[in-house]
């Protein structure tokens, strides 16, 4: 790391506009996460791709008014900026409709990328970005050049085969799913196992990844990191969308770990930044330290 406190970060994927029956916002798992981690002080820039359309110039203005580095967005002429169509059910949970192609599926890799990438603490990378070849292409090229690698699984069906997500996995140095993702990722694998920390350490051994981490929704996370378990059972809050809680989890997460935090405490702060964005409307509403101090009673 550059020093204790400064953290130099490289998100890589979709940047789209979240369309929900009654509004829109700008979103997109790796955007999300850069967002919160730059809301942390990391020093963050990220890689995807636009249309030339008013929705890609709304994106970029607000990428920039959120001082985050905006040089390694593409602009696609012939590709729209990505829309997701969501929706809420009565649980606050959300289900998507992600267009097809989109922006953001036709990222191709520049040498600025690869100087950019090799130079970052942190890669930071999702499965959704790979369902299309010119996008995974981009990826697999600047996963060869990053120090650190994170995958945020992130599984949207049908957008992933087992064989690309075996791949991504054995390329990560920090895997985070989310408990449904952990069974079915196990399954694939043909774990022989049903508990959750077994099906964890079988995920870590096969694929050579030392650090794991499994969220459980309102019951909180279990991280896996070097061969030792910690557990958070969760904050309660009323939920009002599930939309970006897990993005902003895992930016708090890594932002902690690495800047050596202690695996537990990270994993405290991060349940509560990632409950209390799931207390809020969209993926990235602003939340303050003292705002999680008091949620967390410290």
């Amino acid at each position: 790391m550059n020093t204790k406190y400064m953290l130099s970060v490289v998100s890589f994927g979709e940047v789209l506009w979240d369309l929900f029956p009654t509004h829109k916002k700008i979103g997109g798992a790796p955007l999300n996460v850069a967002l919160r981690m730059n809301s942390l002080g990391a020093e963050t820039a990220i890689i995807s791709c636009v249309g030339a359309d008013e929705g890609g110039k709304e994106i970029m203005s607000f990428i920039n008014d959120n001082d985050i580095s905006t040089d390694l967005i593409q602009i696609a002429d012939e590709y729209k900026t990505g829309v997701v169509h969501v929706m809420i059910n009565e649980k606050g949970n959300a289900s998507y409709d992600i267009s097809y192609p989109s922006a953001w599926d036709k990222i191709i890799v520049t040498k600025e990328m690869d100087e950019k990438v090799s130079e970052a603490d942190v890669f930071v990378f999702g499965s959704l970005i790979c369902r299309d070849e010119v996008s995974r292409a981009t990826l697999y090229n600047l996963l060869d050049k990053a120090k650190y690698k994170v995958l945020d699984a992130n599984l949207r069906a049908p957008y992933y085969t087992a064989d690309v997500l075996n791949e991504l996995m054995l390329k990560a140095d920090f895997i985070k799913l989310n408990d449904e993702e952990l069974y079915e990722i196990s399954q694939q694998l043909e774990s022989p196992y049903n508990s959750f920390e077994q099906n964890i350490k079988f995920i870590a051994e096969k694929t050579n990844t030392k650090h794991v981490c499994v969220t459980k929704g309102a019951f909180g996370a279990v991280l896996y990191y070097n061969d030792k378990f910690y557990y958070n059972s969760g904050y309660f809050i009323k939920v009002v969308d599930t939309v970006g809680a897990g993005d902003s989890f895992l930016a708090s997460l890594i932002v902690g770990l690495l800047r050596g935090k202690s695996p537990q405490k990270s994993l405290n702060y991060a349940c509560a930044v990632g409950v209390l964005v799931a207390g809020h409307e969209g993926a990235n509403p602003k939340i303050s330290e003292k705002e999680i101090s008091k949620f967390m009673k410290l």
